[in-house]
Parts: structure tokens; C-alpha cells; sequence
């Protein structure tokens, strides 16, 4: 699978539903979440239940008048989203059923699962340690790259007197950087995937 560079054209096309743009995301990003939920989601029909609330939710933030604005932080977005609804899906499929009517009586408040939280965090950890992982193993520049640009959040421009380049040349750098952590990803789940099955 090849990796696409998103710009502002593709963004603005994008929000206004043109519809080569919006079949171009849908096909582009569905395999990418299918990679993704394959090895944690053993139902076709909560694979493309994910895949569609994710699209949903990315589509009316792009639409919203505070939505996404830059280009570059489509692919990461859409990432968290899906990474939000999976974890939503997890809650909702290990949430306790409640008790028969009559076993506790008709007002007995239903006990909360406590394991939904440690669930939650485990997810939240081991996704953390894969990302960890995949960085520790890149270059010391694009590592330095992705997480100053996109876990810092620091200022482009800060970025740009750091590492003495201008804001074009900083760009090319982070899609070699994104492209290089987007194969290792890949290979990782792979593997995963490779280990379940």
C-alpha cells in the first residue's frame, strides 16, 4: 500500500464533499483501519460499524467551523478517532449484562464494570509501548521529527530554527518520517497479525 501526502487542496475538496476526494479517503483509509482492527476485532460487522462511526465523526469535524484546518494532521485524526471508537467498542462489549427482572428486584442499580477502566488502560498502554517501540527504532532525526511536530505539538517554526531548515524543507522531512513510521507500523501489525492467526 502506498502512502498519500495530503495537502490543503485535498483537505478543502475533502470538506466540501467532492466526491472523488470523499471515495479516494473512504477506500485510502478503510484498508488502513482494516490493518488496524483485524487483529483486535473478531467481527466483520464491528470492523465496518468502527470504520463507519470513524468516518462519520472525521467528516462532521471537517465540516464544524473549528474543525481541521491542517492538511498534515488528517492521517494522525483519523488515527485517534478510530482509536476513540475502538476503545468505545471495548467498553460496550464488555459492559455486564443486567440482571434478570425480579432476581434483584425492579429498582436494584446495576453494578458498573470495573473492568471496562482496566481494559481502557491497557489498550491506552500497550498502543503507547507499540509507538514507543516503532520510534526507538527510527532514525535519531526522524524520531526527534515526530515527536517534537506531532506528541510536542510545538511550533512549526520552532521546529524549523531547530533543525536549520525552512518551512518547505521541514515538510518533505516530516512525510519521510511519517512514511517511514507508517511502513514500520504496518510491519508490526503484521507481525501481530501473523502471531493471532
Amino acid at each position: 500500500m502506498e502512502f498519500f501526502a495530503f495537502d490543503e487542496g485535498y483537505l478543502e475538496r475533502l470538506r466540501s464533499g467532492e466526491f472523488r476526494t470523499v471515495e479516494h479517503f473512504a477506500s485510502y483509509f478503510s484498508q488502513l483501519i482494516q490493518l488496524k482492527l483485524r487483529a483486535r476485532v473478531r467481527s466483520p460487522e464491528a470492523i465496518e460499524d468502527i470504520r463507519q462511526e470513524t468516518f462519520a465523526r472525521v467528516f462532521a469535524t471537517l465540516r464544524s467551523a473549528d474543525g481541521l484546518r491542517q492538511a498534515d494532521r488528517l492521517g494522525p485524526y483519523v488515527n485517534s478517532v478510530c482509536n476513540y471508537v475502538l476503545l468505545e467498542y471495548y467498553r460496550s462489549s464488555t459492559r455486564d449484562t443486567p440482571l434478570p427482572e425480579g432476581s434483584e428486584g425492579e429498582d436494584a442499580p446495576e453494578i458498573p464494570d470495573t473492568r471496562v477502566d482496566i481494559l481502557g488502560g491497557v489498550m491506552t498502554r500497550q498502543t503507547s509501548d507499540k509507538i514507543r517501540n516503532i520510534l526507538d527504532g527510527l532514525s535519531e532525526r526522524d524520531r526527534r521529527l515526530l515527536k517534537e511536530v506531532f506528541l510536542d505539538e510545538r511550533n512549526k517554526d520552532d521546529v524549523c530554527r531547530d533543525f536549520g531548515v525552512d518551512r518547505n524543507y521541514l515538510r518533505v522531512l516530516l512525510h519521510r518520517a511519517k512514511q517511514t513510521f507508517k511502513s514500520q507500523y504496518i510491519k508490526n501489525m503484521e507481525a501481530e497479525e501473523r502471531k493471532v492467526g
